[in-house]
């Protein structure tokens, strides 16, 4: 269904008759489909909601104003009538974490699989992350030109489902080409941390459990994120799949529900 969500207006689905409620929020560049193995596979433990945020899938497209992530964290919060499970995956996961920390009431158990919080490993002073920076110039420069089509190939060849981007259908590639702008949108808040999370000490006082959880494939920088972030959450429990990469939602369902349903 549809409706206005924190003055923006959001598609949104529920499935599941399991008592745990919950509340997922996808990556860059997709929908709330991508959470459809995970979803069958936690029907009988969860009650999920999965939205699709500002510019994807269903929902109407971003015209702003105010900043990307914060918007968001606003239009998942509205989704939380109490304590949910929050589940992130990527930048969706930099969200689930800054709900978690800005408002903990709402969050009884927090999901973070692969949150791409770059700024997390920087402040650990990680060399991951000057590899991040150096890998992620060619998306930069193609930005910087107006090349959405290069820019569009080199995100998905270090973030998407291992697929060549010549193999997938052209509906959508053109599907990703169309919202790739939005990337540079989100940038600041998981770059920059403008929203203070690392310095604030509120990711240290988080209350509730915390999953990280990472593919063995992924990019090394999600690595020394999750190292940084374990370092400073109090409940925090990592754990790897290791032949998945950084689409473990959409090639690994069975086992990311797995993850999600063990205490």
């Amino acid at each position: 269904m549809k409706d206005i969500r924190a003055g923006h207006q959001v598609f949104w689905t529920q499935a599941g008759q399991g008592e745990t409620p919950a509340v997922l929020i996808h990556c860059s560049l997709a929908h709330h489909g991508v959470w459809a193995g995970v979803m069958k596979a936690l029907s009988d433990t969860h009650q999920m909601v999965a939205f699709d945020m500002p510019g994807h899938g269903r929902s109407g497209d971003w015209t702003g104003p105010g900043d990307y992530q914060t918007e968001t964290t606003r239009i998942a919060a509205s989704f939380c009538d109490g304590p949910v499970h929050l589940i992130g995956h990527s930048f969706g996961g930099t969200v689930a974490l800054r709900l978690a920390c800005e408002q903990p009431e709402l969050v009884q158990r927090l999901s973070l699989i692969e949150p791409v919080f770059f700024a997390a490993a920087r402040a650990a002073g990680d060399p991951a992350y000057d590899l991040h920076v150096q890998r992620f110039q060619p998306f930069v420069q193609a930005m910087d030109t107006g090349d959405h089509d290069t820019a569009a190939r080199v995100f998905m060849d270090m973030w998407g489902a291992r697929m060549p981007w010549d193999a997938m259908p052209e509906k959508q590639r053109q599907y990703i080409i169309d919202r790739v702008p939005l990337i540079p949108l989100q940038g600041t808040a998981i770059e920059d941390d403008t929203a203070g999370l690392l310095t604030s000490g509120v990711i240290e006082a988080l209350p509730m459990p915390v999953d990280l959880i990472d593919g063995g494939q992924s990019q090394p920088v999600v690595g020394a994120i999750l190292r940084a972030l374990a370092q400073r959450i109090p409940h925090a429990r990592r754990t790897t799949i290791r032949d998945a990469g950084h689409m473990a939602p959409i090639t690994h369902p069975k086992q990311i529900a797995q993850i999600l349903r063990d205490l």
